[in-house]
């Protein structure tokens, strides 16, 4: 890719988001996610659409300023379906306080919602996957598990409430999260999607040059979980990062389903936050008066070793 001197982030390390600086105290944040229905109730499915997409801009360190929806419409899709998308989704742009100034539509054998999100950051505020450093901690601000519901729902093998409430932290924004660590200052931050949290902290190892430990025992984990982990409920996505980690990884702890959430696809997961040690009092409590929910230490950062990721 040509390189240019305005683009302060690219894809280089596989971070959350593209920026580009616009002058020296104002950088845009760009970003695009969208996917077929994780959920079968069409307005969640935009809540989560919305939540997912616009997260990236959080994990950023940045403000979210408007958004483009992203639309694959099969031609037999009854015409009530698509509003109800976009209501939801419009229902967490509200929340964030991020207008909606447009869209597309293509023809698609299954249906596919999203956003590209555009947000701004100060150039010298930016947070990235790439500056974790030994002596950091990790700290997570979502419970694990919802690619192991999501199957769940498509094998309507879930209880009402439990699908109810892994609908409601997918669709749970990470801006009260992102508003704790700029206040804090943080050294790097990733949200949790596809990848799991093993993915993305192999990730953020790499673009670091460090070792990231997980301690799959303090990984917290989405209430009622446990009755869902089963193989009828793992989807593939999940067995790709095994497989991934298994050469990015090395394992000397956790048990076979303590490290399978750590690998579990997550859908608008939550930030995966590298803060200095002296720090850390100070990140939980900001997150705790922002009012996030989970507030789960997970690992901390040593000097780069023999893999990325080590877990204990």
């Amino acid at each position: 890719m040509p390189e240019n001197p305005a683009v302060l982030v690219g894809s280089s390390t596989a971070d959350d988001a593209g920026v580009v600086r616009l002058s020296d105290d104002l950088a845009i944040v760009q970003t695009i996610d969208f996917f077929p229905p994780m959920v079968d109730d069409p307005t969640w499915f935009g809540r989560v659409g919305a939540a997912n997409a616009i997260s990236d801009v959080y994990a950023m360190g940045g403000v979210p300023v408007s958004a483009v929806a992203v639309y694959g419409l099969p031609a037999d899709l009854p015409t009530w379906v698509p509003p109800a998308i976009l209501n939801g989704a419009i229902d967490v742009l509200n929340e964030c306080e991020t207008p909606l100034v447009g869209g597309h539509t293509v023809k698609d054998k299954e249906i596919k919602f999203g956003l590209c999100v555009t947000g701004t950051v100060h150039p010298d505020r930016i947070v990235t996957n790439s500056d974790a450093k030994a002596g950091d901690k990790l700290v997570l601000t979502k419970p694990l598990g919802s690619g192991y519901l999501c199957t769940a729902i498509k094998n309507e093998s879930i209880a009402p409430e439990h699908a109810e409430q892994v609908m409601r932290i997918m669709a749970t924004v990470n801006a009260a999260g992102a508003k704790a660590m700029v206040e804090v200052g943080v050294n790097a931050a990733t949200d949790i999607t596809g990848f799991g949290v093993l993915g993305h902290a192999i990730s953020m190892a790499d673009a670091s040059g460090v070792t990231i430990r997980l301690d799959a025992a303090a990984a917290p984990w989405i209430d009622g979980l446990a009755g869902y982990i089963a193989p009828k409920n793992t989807c593939g996505g999940l067995n790709r990062n095994l497989a991934y980690a298994n050469d990015h990884a090395t394992f000397e702890g956790g048990t076979d389903e303590q490290v399978g959430v750590l690998a579990d696809p997550q859908t608008s997961g939550g930030l995966m936050i590298s803060v200095a040690g002296e720090k850390l009092d100070a990140l939980l409590s900001a997150l705790e008066a922002h009012g996030v929910e989970t507030r789960a230490v997970i690992g901390d950062v040593v000097e780069k070793g023999e893999t990325p990721v080590t877990v204990v």
